[in-house]
């Protein structure tokens, strides 16, 4: 059940390429979590909100470049560290990417973007009127029992 919540300022990305960044950020966050692609179980629970801000600023003044914030939000112990790293890499470049047409960003240019990784602690995840715990999750988007236990162990060790 990942959820996103890309902010980015009004007027930066074109409409199509808003629509093509929120679907590639999603198969994104899904591939980390582990989810094959094309799983329509863990693709209907994959959901992304957009915010437009009219004004961003840094340090209290309007932003001189866009900056931009990709909150994951994700069940506790979905995701291990190196799948942190990767994803956080990942979803920056493609931001920056998308703000500039595909071209390859500048490494300053990630600066601009926070990702932030929020793991929701098992038990606080609700939906369709009940709480899903990491294992109902997990079932749901198809995972075999060998990997709810492997997941349910490293929730365990936290």
């Amino acid at each position: 059940m990942p959820m996103i919540d890309l902010t980015l300022p009004h007027g930066v990305l074109s409409d199509d390429a808003k629509a093509e960044l929120m679907q590639t950020l999603t198969r994104t966050l899904l591939k980390w979590e582990g989810a094959k692609p094309g799983n329509k179980a863990a693709e209907s629970i994959a959901w992304t909100f957009l915010h437009e801000p009219a004004l961003v600023t840094v340090a209290g003044r309007p932003a001189q470049q866009p900056h931009y914030r990709v909150v994951v939000g994700v069940p506790q112990a979905t995701l291990d560290d190196d799948a942190k790293e990767g994803l956080v890499a990942e979803v920056t470049d493609q931001v920056l990417r998308a703000e500039q047409n595909g071209l390859d960003p500048a490494p300053e240019d990630g600066f601009r973007v926070w990702v932030i990784v929020d793991e929701i602690t098992d038990g606080n995840w609700g939906g369709a009127g009940r709480i899903f715990r990491l294992p109902d999750i997990l079932a749901f988007a198809g995972a075999s029992e060998e990997e709810i236990q492997r997941r349910t162990a490293r929730l365990q060790a936290k």
